[in-house]
């Protein structure tokens, strides 16, 4: 059996970890376009609105129930499989070190080459995790959390910014996804799933 034969396995927590985000992600992104399309912020009713059929909740309030709903499933995965990682000292093989670094310079193994790439995604996208959440605590709760709108300046500036973090969430996962595939092919990516 050679290398290039064996099924890849994962673990069931990486499994339902995907599998939680893929639901989450959707349910908020769809319930957010429902929010963008009922509140001029970004000019949704005098604008351009998103088609009926990529949004979630119906109204404005409707949408905002779901993108709340979503977001508790969301962060609350992603705290689990924070505290997965370090109790599992999983932390040392998926984010970027020096050696990653060292591997671009100066390796011409792709595949570690490859490595060090998805290394430096996954690391990237914790910042971006950690400001949709904080941006999103401070839409959701203004009134608690009125320093979170403060580090902003303004409300249109802290929504700007949440905003902002969907696409850089989007473009992740097509860079995770590529990545994931150039490392271990389709049977690497399906194993995170089935």
């Amino acid at each position: 059996m050679t290398a290039d034969s064996v099924i890849p396995r994962q673990n069931l927590s990486a499994k339902i970890f995907h599998w939680v985000n893929i639901i989450s992600l959707l349910l908020m992104i769809t319930s957010g376009l429902q929010i963008y399309n009922a509140n001029p912020v970004f000019g949704g009713r005098n604008g351009i609105p998103f088609p009926p059929i990529f949004l979630l909740g119906g109204w404005l309030a409707g949408g905002r129930h779901w993108h709340f709903a979503a977001m508790w499933l969301f962060a609350l995965n992603l705290l689990w499989y924070g505290i997965y990682i370090l109790v599992t000292r999983r932390w040392r093989h998926r984010f970027v070190s020096d050696k990653d670094i060292k591997a671009l310079q100066r390796t011409q193994n792709q595949k570690r080459r490859n490595y060090a790439w998805h290394r430096i995604t996954y690391t990237a996208i914790v910042p971006i995790l950690l400001l949709a959440i904080f941006t999103g605590l401070g839409m959701y709760k203004p009134a608690q959390f009125h320093w979170i709108v403060d580090c902003f300046g303004s409300w249109q500036a802290l929504r700007i910014v949440h905003f902002a973090t969907v696409p850089l969430v989007v473009i992740y996962a097509a860079i995770h996804s590529w990545l994931s595939l150039k490392v271990g092919g389709s049977r690497l990516v399906e194993s995170m799933f089935w």
